[in-house]
């Protein structure tokens, strides 16, 4: 049995389904890979009770408190952890975290609590905040300009305590500008798919946290970031300000750079060719 293993860590909105695709493809190379629902995420979401109420009212789902607000990057710290020691009892002495998106902030947060636990990091088009920066800090960034996420919050995090969305809209447009953010590259049928997949509220909390790394702990860990070319959710120029931030964070240890011709979602658009990315990361 190969003694690597895969954690591979979902964004927001999204859950372990989403590496449906890649973990099979994986094991075909002979690794294990875990897949799991962060805290407010997947099978541990809740829900406004707005959000279930049809026809919505617009003013109502912007001023429900969230059931996740209480959310922590702790919370997501630690359920990681937990994957991590449950791989790694399992014989798998090295052990590979990925994050998608806003799982880049989660993974950050593992690292500096346990880097000996981790043998690499994989930053999947993903935010990688500098030390003391929130990864909130950067959605408008310039580097950012022209993302098509925010343009689909439903609510004002500060009243929510949520980045909310209605992907449960009936409304054509707003469906269509959801597909361009997230799943341009994707056929029609597996995006709805996918969207009736997705959680509306994703805690705001762990995404305005500020992470304290140093280089001797989160830096010490060697990185790799897997740039998504055709990404409008985390703009290419804003994944190279994350790339640029961290090698002068930790100028002995340079980050890694991969790339996929794809929307913010390989996973699903390019299964075998991000598996395959992953294998040679293993590799190399």
């Amino acid at each position: 049995m190969n003694k690597t293993a895969f954690v591979l860590v979902h964004g927001a909105w999204h859950g372990a389904w989403c590496y449906e695709r890649v973990i099979p493809l994986l094991a075909g190379h002979g690794f294990t890979a875990v897949a799991r629902d962060l805290p407010a995420h997947g099978l541990n979401a809740r829900f406004p009770v707005s959000y279930g109420v049809r026809p919505l009212d617009p003013a109502v789902f912007a001023t429900e408190v969230s059931p996740v607000a209480g959310t922590k990057l702790d919370d997501y710290s630690d359920s990681i952890i937990a994957t991590i020691d449950a791989v790694r009892a399992g014989g798998h002495d090295k052990v590979i975290l990925v994050g998608h998106s806003m799982g880049g902030v989660a993974i950050t947060a593992t690292a500096q609590r346990a880097p000996e636990k981790i043998s690499r990091l994989v930053y999947l088009t993903a935010f990688l905040p500098r030390a003391g920066v929130p990864a909130t800090d950067y959605i408008h960034a310039p580097e950012n300009e022209g993302e098509q996420v925010a343009p689909l919050l439903r609510s004002d995090p500060a009243v929510t305590a949520a980045l909310r969305m209605d992907h449960r809209s009936p409304d054509p447009a707003y469906r269509a500008a959801a597909k361009q953010a997230f799943y341009a590259d994707v056929s029609d049928a597996e995006f709805d798919a996918a969207q009736n997949l997705m959680i509306p509220d994703v805690p705001v909390v762990p995404f305005a946290t500020p992470i304290a790394t140093t280089a001797d702990r989160w830096g010490s860990v060697p990185r790799h970031y897997i740039k998504a070319l055709q990404d409008r959710a985390i703009l290419p120029a804003l994944q190279q300000r994350f790339i640029d931030e961290a090698d002068a964070a930790t100028p002995g240890n340079r980050t890694r750079v991969h790339a996929l011709d794809t929307s913010h979602s390989p996973f699903i658009s390019a299964p075998a060719a991000l598996a395959q990315l992953l294998v040679d990361i293993a590799a190399g």
